[in-house]
């Protein structure tokens, strides 16, 4: 380099270019780099339920006086004398292959006994009737004293569940389940009798057979509580995985009708819901169609009467909680999709947006879809969605678990669609509703935080508490409007807006690394929001008070934190004001040490600090004395290559830091290391890239960043 013969032309401060006339494949993947980010959070984390109840202990039902119990005892007096007639008036004939007499040694394939029954003692059978009733005798009563006395003896309940494993088949291989069989009444008065020998096992055989024979009424309603109480304990959860009965509680969902079976109906979907919390028979419900059925039912909801209201709402509190479990597996995704699910889960929502329970099921099957692009897409096409979102919101604001998920499927949502942002800003009272969210949360945690502090001097331990809870709610909000303020119209309508300036200034003096994701949310926030460089805006008008806690950040021990901070001082540092303040603390000796982090992205956001900086006459020759240039020239070389918008930026700073003395700011070791570096990048730009498809890319990046910059640069005088 030789002595300046003429004055440099002034480079402008750092600031990413939004609007340039050139629009190039460089500047759209740049944006990547720009002070405007997207954020990213963890999904909320859903507790399994302690037990298996119909409704869990978080629920509006708990205390309900009409809600349907979880727990009942049921005994065969609960049941009714079953209808001995059959479904036709065909007479059908014997099973004959039960009655063949018993080969030597062989017990003969009998039908359970129960006890006697003074009417039929009294009355003499006849033809095929006496036939059957000889074959069916079995002293079960007799065999269980033989072997022990009672079915706690292993051997008595693996033969009875054998005999009704037979029967089950010898029914159905004379085709005579359903209400064919003539026996069927004394066969059922049989079954229901053994419930009382309470072995799960048995009693989900028992349940199975039952329901094949098409028990109605009161007789169905008691065998799907029974079904329901077995799957109450996890530890019956093998028995249910191979067992048919899942097939027969979904033609129980497929075929009846909420008016004249809603009980049952419930307690089939209960069970479901139970099950569907077991990984193994998660998988056997998705391969069983169980997000088609989930489908249809829902479709015929939306249909019940007034009468029934009550009812289909405990249905889809159920439902719901099925679908929230199926929406975690990969194989369910292009499901929800294809049948057109989620948007039926709108109109439920739409319809029960006063019922907490399903509200905050549907949140949760939401919160896990939108992670994933098919479903955010269908989410976001939905008509009206983000009106409806913000209307729950709004209803049931104290419900953190409802909260957290909601804003969580929004800031997915409006992570990758500029139209999302608008549309969720230009919704009704949406940002009304959203900064009352976050003042009455952040009010919350400062209260948690205050009670927190007195226990702590009073030494008293701390209960589980809001603090935490309210925290989580902070960062999905806090993320919803960062990434709507990366839209042109909303980021300077929410700059401008002095409440919300005033709430993330809050949380950032409240903070200080008490939650880290929510301090770093926040700070990049405020750094979208800087992106707005307007006159007497909230946000510039307190650029000094926003300055100051951004140093505390970039002294903090949290990486993440101080890079951010690093990204808001890119922006603010346009303000003399600011630049003024970080000289007088000395914080640009801290900036100028992060170049020395190796950080591609810690050194891009120190560099545009400190060219900003170098705009100052005065600041250039201090910035020159902690040898700046040297710590840049050393970044060039060894981050620069193939990132042509870093190479940019630090030739961008070295321009500026050269302006007012170009001969000396370097010494000659430096300046030819400097030219070097330079004649190299700007002959052989495409050098280090091996990928062929990405050289375009490049080379177009080169050309737009780099190269303007560093011609300069090397072309002094």
């Amino acid at each position: 380099m030789a002595s300046a013969g003429k004055k440099p032309e002034i480079c402008s401060p750092f600031f990413p270019r939004r609007n340039s006339s050139r629009k190039t494949s460089a500047e759209i993947v740049s944006e990547v780099r720009q002070s405007l980010r997207v954020q990213s959070t963890q999904r909320p984390f859903t507790p399994r339920d302690a037990q298996r109840q119909l409704f869990g202990t978080s629920s509006v039902r708990v205390n309900a006086v009409n809600r349907p119990p979880s727990a009942f005892s049921l005994h065969a007096q609960n049941f009714d004398s079953p209808d001995s007639r059959p479904g036709s008036g065909t007479r059908l004939s014997p099973l004959n292959h039960l009655q063949e007499p018993c080969e030597s040694g062989d017990q003969a394939h009998v039908l359970p006994k129960p006890p006697a029954d003074p009417l039929e003692v009294r009355r003499p059978l006849i033809g095929p009737r006496a036939r059957l009733r000889r074959a069916g005798s079995l002293p079960l009563m007799q065999t269980a004293e033989t072997d022990g006395g009672s079915l706690g003896s292993e051997a008595v309940e693996d033969d009875v569940c054998d005999r009704c494993e037979r029967l089950h088949g010898s029914l159905a291989a004379a085709d005579m389940l359903g209400r064919r069989c003539k026996a069927r009444s004394r066969i059922l008065r049989t079954l229901f009798r053994l419930i009382d020998l309470d072995s799960a096992r048995l009693n989900l055989q028992i349940a199975e057979l039952c329901l094949q024979m098409c028990v109605s009424g009161n007789n169905l309603l008691n065998i799907c509580k029974l079904v329901f109480k077995l799957s109450r304990s996890e530890s019956n959860d093998g028995l249910f995985q191979d067992n048919p009965v899942l097939d027969s509680l979904f033609n129980i969902l497929t075929t009846k009708d909420v008016c004249t079976s809603g009980e049952v109906m419930l307690y089939c979907v209960g069970t479901l819901k139970f099950l569907s919390g077991n990984s193994t028979i998660l998988k056997r419900l998705l391969d069983k169609n169980c997000i088609g059925v989930a489908h249809k039912l829902i479709q015929r909801l939306h249909f019940v009467e007034e009468a029934n209201m009550s009812i289909a709402g405990h249905i889809l509190v159920q439902l719901t909680a099925i679908l929230r479990n199926l929406a975690d597996q990969s194989e369910s995704r292009p499901l929800f999709v294809s049948f057109g699910l989620l948007s039926e889960l709108f109109l439920v929502l739409q319809h029960h947006n006063k019922d907490q329970d399903i509200c905050t099921n549907i949140s949760r099957i939401f919160s896990k879809l939108s992670s994933y692009s098919e479903c955010r897409l269908a989410l976001s096409q939905t008509p009206g969605c983000y009106q409806l979102f913000l209307e729950v919101l709004s209803r049931h604001h104290q419900k953190q678990d409802l909260v957290v998920r909601l804003l969580f499927t929004l800031g997915n949502i409006t992570a990758k669609s500029e139209d999302s942002r608008l549309q969720l800003f230009q919704c009704e009272g949406s940002v009304d509703t959203l900064l009352q969210i976050y003042d009455s949360y952040q009010q919350r945690d400062d209260k948690h935080g205050s009670q927190q502090q007195q226990q702590q001097q009073q030494q008293q331990p701390k209960p589980p508490g809001s603090g935490q809870e309210a925290d989580d709610v902070l960062v999905k909000l806090v993320r919803v409007l960062a990434n709507m303020c990366i839209h042109a119209h909303v980021g300077p309508a929410l700059a401008n807006n002095a409440t919300f300036v005033q709430l993330l200034i809050e949380t950032l003096g409240k903070m200080i690394i008490t939650c880290e994701e929510l301090t770093v949310n926040t700070a990049a926030t405020i750094n979208n929001l800087s992106y707005y460089q307007q006159p007497n805006s909230a946000l510039r008008n307190c650029h000094l008070t926003i300055a100051k806690l951004m140093m505390k950040l970039l002294l903090s021990s949290c990486m993440e934190a101080v890079l951010e901070a690093t990204r808001v001082f890119g922006n603010l540092t346009q303000s003399s004001e600011v630049r003024d303040y970080i000289m007088q603390c000395k914080a640009h000796q801290f900036v100028i040490t992060l170049l020395d982090s190796k950080s591609p992205e810690v050194c891009f956001s120190a560099c545009g600090v400190l060219t900003n900086l170098a705009s100052d006459v005065p600041n250039r020759a201090r910035l020159a004395l902690e040898g700046t240039a040297a710590k840049l020239i050393d970044c060039l070389r060894d981050l620069g290559q193939g990132d042509w918008q870093l190479a940019g930026q630090l030739c961008q700073a070295l321009w500026n830091l050269a302006r007012s003395c170009p001969a000396s700011f370097l010494d000659r070791e430096q300046t030819e290391a400097l030219l070097d570096i330079l004649t190299a990048y700007l002959d052989e730009a495409l050098k280090w890239i091996e990928n062929e498809d990405l050289k375009d890319y490049h080379r177009a990046c080169w050309e737009l960043e780099f190269f303007p910059v560093a011609q300069k640069l090397i072309n002094i005088q």
